[in-house]
């Protein structure tokens, strides 16, 4: 039951969480994909493993020229698997959504029931705003008998954006169980509240998130917005100026500031967070 005040930070943290749960979704789908190779100066691949740190430090025109470079080996064998794959992540995270789906659908005609495709093309599907259909792609790329808890998470990033609270921390638990600690999922337990209201249980996931091996530097910039959104922005600002070149912290600030914008501004939901 919501109060009219926790309905009204519902609504706006709703607005400000979609990008960040889409993002961390990113990480919830990736798979294991063999055959990496270098492509432009980088590792194409699996996109769970290191390059997704390197992917997610770049900066705009990092990624630019790594989207640039992986296109032209794309354009030469569409069917490639792992430089597809790459080449989808490198467009969504560029915010280039609409081209990433076209690749990610040719890639799913290509391998129909391969575990790994189906699950990035949720993905792609989800960033683009096509819940339902990422719903069922995510789904049907999960073995029941052999659960795998990127796909419940993944699964469960979906089902916060579509407001079925429940089942999805349902699903971030079972991931947790099978990968106890994993900071993605954590993270994106963390955003099921956010998405809620519940700013203050949202920051405690989100610190063990921050904490755990393997965290990121999107989880701490989602750290950096729970924290921003209960009116600590200084606290905020040095959390997303971590670990990043001065530029890329400066962007980061600056995004931070934007999304904090886009909810009347910090302090009115601290003032409000202090009346509900």
């Amino acid at each position: 039951m919501f109060t009219h005040s926790s309905v009204r930070r519902r609504s706006r943290g709703g607005r400000l969480a979609v990008t960040m749960a889409t993002l961390l979704l990113a990480a919830a789908v990736a798979g294991c994909a063999g055959h990496n190779r270098k492509v432009g100066g980088m590792t194409t691949g699996s996109i769970a493993g290191g390059d997704r740190s390197v992917v997610a430090s770049m900066s705009g025109p990092e990624l630019e020229n790594a989207a640039a470079s992986l296109g032209r080996t794309y354009t030469q064998n569409p069917k490639d698997k792992p430089v597809a794959l790459q080449y989808a992540s490198i467009l969504q995270m560029s915010g280039r959504t609409d081209q990433s789906l076209a690749v990610m659908r040719k890639l799913a005609i290509a391998y129909p029931k391969d575990r790994e495709v189906l699950a990035a093309y949720g993905k792609a599907l989800a960033a683009a705003g096509e819940l339902e259909p990422a719903l069922d792609a995510v789904r049907r790329a999960q073995t029941p008998e052999y659960p795998d808890w990127r796909l419940l998470s993944a699964e469960g990033a979906i089902l916060d954006q579509l407001g079925e609270p429940d089942q999805a921390r349902a699903l971030y638990h079972r991931a947790l169980d099978i990968e106890p600690g994993e900071p993605s999922v954590l993270s994106n337990l963390g955003m099921s509240y956010l998405l809620a209201g519940d700013l203050k249980t949202a920051e405690t996931h989100m610190r063990q998130a921050a904490a755990a091996p393997g965290a990121d530097s999107r989880v701490r910039q989602n750290l950096a917005l729970v924290i921003g959104l209960q009116g600590r922005f200084t606290e905020a600002e040095k959390i997303a100026r971590q670990e990043l070149s001065p530029q890329q912290a400066e962007a980061n600030v600056t995004y931070l500031r934007s999304m904090l914008a886009q909810s009347d501004s910090w302090t009115q939901i601290a003032r409000e967070d202090g009346a509900g």
